[in-house]
Formats: C-alpha cells, sequence, structure tokens
C-alpha cells in the first residue's frame, strides 16, 4: 500500500500549492481505498492529452463520483479548466476561462480514452 501513495505525495511535491489540504487528506484516503487514480498517473494524462502546465487542482465529488477539476495553462497562454474522472482517468470537459471553448468529451471520437 505504501508504494502506491508515493506517485501521489511526489505529484503534490511537484506540482506545489496547487492541492488544498483538505483535497490531499480526502485524495489520499480515496487512493487508499482503491476509489482514485493516483495524482501523478491523472497529470500524466493531463499532460500527454494538452501539454500546458497544470497551476490548480480541486478534487470534488459530485453525484458519488470523484473529479478533478484542474486550471491549465496552455503552451499558448491560455486557462482552460480540465474535468478529469478520478477514478479512470477519463477527460470529461474542458472549458475556456474565457467561455470561447467548450468541450464535451465524450462526444469527440479523438479524444475517447481507449483504457476502459
Amino acid at each position: 500500500m505504501r508504494k502506491s501513495l508515493l506517485p501521489l505525495l511526489v505529484a503534490m511535491l511537484v506540482v506545489p500549492g496547487t492541492v488544498g489540504a483538505d483535497d490531499q487528506d480526502r485524495a489520499l484516503q480515496a487512493v487508499e481505498r482503491g476509489e482514485i487514480m493516483p495524482l501523478a498517473e491523472i497529470l500524466a494524462i493531463v499532460d500527454e492529452r494538452f501539454g500546458g502546465r497544470v497551476i490548480e487542482i480541486e478534487l470534488d465529488r459530485d453525484d458519488g463520483l470523484y473529479v478533478y477539476e484542474m486550471e491549465l495553462v496552455s503552451a499558448q497562454g491560455r486557462l482552460y479548466e480540465v474535468y478529469v474522472d478520478a477514478a479512470s482517468g477519463r477527460i470529461i470537459e474542458l472549458e475556456a476561462e474565457d467561455d470561447s471553448y467548450d468541450d464535451d468529451y465524450e462526444d469527440y471520437e479523438d479524444y475517447e480514452d481507449d483504457r476502459d
């Protein structure tokens, strides 16, 4: 069990100040229970899909589903919110902060998660 927590703790150190203490505790407990993936794995998925830099992360539970809400600055300097299913790593939604872009990832074959 201790080995599976290491990626979560490393990711929290790599992205300093982006995850609140309450979120850290809830995330750690959920990882220990096997309810969500470690944050390091989620960040790797987001990086692979979008690149850029994650500047803020929140862990919410909506209708029984854990969702990471991440603010991301793209390489072009645009600010996005990325919503990720914390249990599967599936990208749920991508929103531009200026509301000029709103994408429900389930509608686009190019972005379907092939890990299911």
